[in-house]
């Protein structure tokens, strides 16, 4: 774990690249915490397992009715052979696409869980070391409170992005992405023709608090609901304290379904789509769902600590 000390910031951006929901930019104050130096790998996950016996969400078989809950009225239920445990994985297609059929390129696979994160012929061997993903919002959160901590909110999340530099435009700082020399591991060639998937944690430099892997390689989960007019209802109100996101989630753009909010983009993300890697800016996830590009880190705070080694 990393110590990030507490301390104000200007969340969000107005810059050429920033989204409608990443203004304005809003003055916020965060209290200290400590935070994982890398995101959650598969070993650590597999401890997790092994001590407690959790089932992730992508091994259990779903119901007609929690799929049905994330799709538009009036779909037709699911067949039969599709109530089976199973995620969602990347998978490359031929030639130019629309950048917003994002279906054209994730596909349901069943067998897909952490253990073999893109489907049941894949598995973990020599990837002890690579961030845990097929994890949906529930498992990284049973994950946190089994080691004492919780998921970051958002604003914790991309105050430590920043690593004490205010208005920097990345975890590294100001400087572009360079593809000779990787500051991150996001997308590269054309998006999305070939294969991708993350690399081992802490294959890159630190940002300037000691975390890895604050952009790109997975997004992450953190504990806040999303709404796009969250930092819109924060304006004029000075400097927040400690936000701790919206009481309710919705996002229009899949038909005002609850989402969560994921941070840090990911190996699928480039310059070409989504830019996700930027310290501001903001992912989406349904909550009930893991994916081959999402995993976690996990927060301390200082009180959580107290409570499990009481000073003397």
């Amino acid at each position: 774990m990393v110590w990030v000390p507490g301390g104000t910031f200007e969340m969000g951006d107005d810059g050429p690249f920033a989204l409608a929901h990443e203004r304005p930019v809003h003055r916020v104050r965060v209290t200290g915490f400590y935070m994982g130096a890398t995101t959650v790998t598969n070993a650590e996950f597999a401890r997790f397992v092994e001590a407690t016996g959790y089932v992730t969400v992508a091994e259990r078989a779903p119901s007609r009715e929690e799929i049905l809950r994330g799709l538009p009225a009036g779909t037709p239920p699911p067949p039969a052979e599709l109530l089976v445990p199973g995620s969602l994985v990347f998978t490359p297609v031929t030639g130019a696409v629309d950048l917003r059929a994002v279906d054209r390129w994730w596909r349901w696979v069943p067998g897909a869980n952490w253990r073999h994160p893109r489907g049941p012929r894949s598995d973990l061997q020599g990837k002890e070391r690579f961030p845990v993903v097929q994890v949906a919002w529930a498992d990284a959160m049973a994950y946190a409170r089994w080691r004492g901590g919780r998921l970051p909110t958002e604003a914790e999340w991309e105050y430590a992005a920043r690593g004490g530099r205010p208005r920097a435009a990345h975890a590294w700082g100001d400087a572009a992405h360079d593809s000779a020399h990787p500051q991150a591991h996001i997308y590269q060639g054309d998006f999305p023709q070939h294969p991708a998937e993350p690399v081992a944690v802490g294959s890159f430099a630190p940002n300037a608090f000691g975390l890895y892997d604050m952009a790109g390689n997975v997004w992450q989960w953190t504990a806040d609901w999303y709404r796009a007019d969250t930092y819109a209802s924060r304006a004029g109100s000075g400097v927040t304290r400690d936000p701790q996101g919206p009481a309710t989630g919705s996002d229009p753009r899949s038909e005002g379904e609850p989402m969560r909010v994921i941070r840090g983009g990911s190996f699928l993300c480039s310059d070409v789509y989504c830019r996700g890697y930027r310290v501001s800016a903001r992912g989406t996830g349904a909550p009930d769902t893991g994916a081959s590009h999402i995993g976690f880190r996990v927060v301390l705070t200082v009180d959580s600590l107290r409570a499990r080694s009481p000073a003397p």
